[in-house]
């Protein structure tokens, strides 16, 4: 599995959009897409 596989697989784990993460990691949504 690949890191963005698993980052995505955590993230709707938990009900969190790409911008929620990135607000709680202090970076920007492109960085997490």
């Amino acid at each position: 599995m690949e890191f963005n596989e698993k980052l995505q697989q955590l993230r709707t784990g938990k009900n969190l959009t790409q911008e929620q993460l990135a607000e709680q990691l202090y970076v920007s949504r492109t960085a997490i897409s």
